[in-house]
C-alpha cells in the first residue's frame, strides 16, 4: 500500500478548432491493457464517453500501459476532465468488479492509501495525463502517424496496420461507415476541420 504523492494539475485549454491528443497511463505504469475483454469494454466507455460529451474520435492506440486518443470536440466550451473521467472511472470500476468476482491477487496490488484509512482501487495513473492542443494538418497527421506507430516502436507488430487495437486499420481501409469489432468508433478526419467551405 503507498501513500500517494501530490498530485501534477494538467490545465487543459481549448478553442474552437482544436484537435486534443490525450495520453493517460495506467497505475504506475503497469502493463494492465493486455487483457481483451478489458480493452473491449474500454471501447465500449469512449464510444459512450463521445456521445455524452459530443467528441468525435479520429485515432487511437491502446498500448499495454497507457493509450492515446485523438479527438474533436463538437462544442465550442468542452470539459476535457469531465470527458477524461466519463472514460476512465466506468472503466476502472468493471475492471475492480471483475477482479473481486474473480478473486484475482492482482487487486491487491491496485488498492492504494490516499490517506490514513481511506484507501481505493486505482486502475489508471493519478492525475489528468497528456493533453496536446492541435491546430494545423500537418500536426493533426503527424499526430495519427504517431499514434499508429506506438506498437511498431515498441516491437509489437511488425507494421502499424497488424496491430489490431488501434485505428491504423481504419485509415487502411477508408470506407466512411467503417468498423472493427471490440474497437470504439472512429470519426476519421471531416473535411470542413480544415476547409470550412467543405460544409456547404
Amino acid at each position: 500500500m503507498d501513500t500517494q504523492p501530490h498530485r501534477k494539475r494538467v490545465k487543459h485549454h481549448h478553442n474552437p478548432g482544436d484537435f486534443h491528443e490525450l495520453t493517460f497511463s495506467t497505475y504506475r505504469r503497469m502493463p494492465l491493457l493486455t487483457n481483451d475483454c478489458w480493452r473491449t469494454e474500454l471501447s465500449r466507455c469512449i464510444d459512450r464517453a463521445n456521445l455524452t460529451h459530443q467528441f468525435e474520435l479520429a485515432a487511437f492506440v491502446y498500448m499495454p500501459e497507457h493509450l492515446h486518443l485523438l479527438v474533436f470536440p463538437l462544442t465550442t466550451q468542452p470539459d476535457i476532465g469531465l470527458y477524461l473521467a466519463a472514460i476512465k472511472q466506468p472503466f476502472s470500476y468493471f475492471v475492480s468488479s471483475q477482479l473481486e468476482a474473480a478473486k484475482s491477487p492482482l487487486l491487491s496490488k491496485l488498492i492504494v492509501r490516499e490517506r490514513p484509512g481511506k484507501f481505493c482501487f486505482r486502475f489508471w495513473q493519478e492525475g489528468a495525463g497528456f493533453d496536446r492542443n492541435l491546430l494545423t494538418v500537418k500536426a493533426i497527421e503527424s499526430s495519427i502517424d504517431y499514434i499508429h506507430r506506438n506498437p511498431v516502436e515498441r516491437k509489437l507488430c511488425r507494421r502499424a496496420i497488424d496491430f489490431c487495437w488501434s485505428s491504423a486499420r481504419y485509415y487502411l481501409a477508408q470506407p466512411a461507415s467503417q468498423r472493427f469489432e471490440g474497437l470504439p468508433k472512429v470519426d476519421g478526419l471531416r473535411a470542413e476541420v480544415f476547409d470550412p467551405s467543405a460544409e456547404s
